[in-house]
């Protein structure tokens, strides 16, 4: 039996697909121009897993990595949703987030699964 402070095998393969798909989203947010404020931010509602910024939008976006994407689009459940909306700052002008003023605040998702494209090009001479 395992200790109690010892995560099973298949929490530790969970765990490591997660930093592995949060790297991922991380890495496709700066091509696409956003700086990365915070990986996994904890509030007092939850973790979120990217805080990005571009321009005058933060970004507060959730990872998920599943098999396949429809897998990955139903492991954002509504009650998540809801946890999300209240571990974002408050709305702009808020005077306990004054810096927030003038920004748009977003909640996104990412949607990571492996994908196998065949015959994704013409190899031939």
């Amino acid at each position: 039996m395992a200790k109690p402070d010892e995560a099973s095998p298949a929490r530790v393969a969970a765990f490591r697909t997660g930093l592995s798909a949060e790297t991922r989203a991380a890495a496709y947010l700066m091509a696409k121009g956003y700086r990365i404020l915070a990986k996994r931010f904890r509030t007092p509602y939850g973790e979120i897993d990217i805080v990005a910024k571009r321009r005058n939008l933060v970004a507060f976006v959730e990872v998920k990595a599943r098999a396949t994407l429809d897998g990955a689009a139903f492991a954002v459940t509504p009650r998540q949703q809801g946890r999300r909306g209240s571990s974002m700052p408050r709305r702009p002008g808020s005077p306990a987030h004054p810096e927030h003023a003038n920004f748009e605040l977003r909640f996104d998702a990412m949607l990571i699964a492996p994908r196998h494209l065949l015959a994704a090009f013409d190899a031939s001479p």
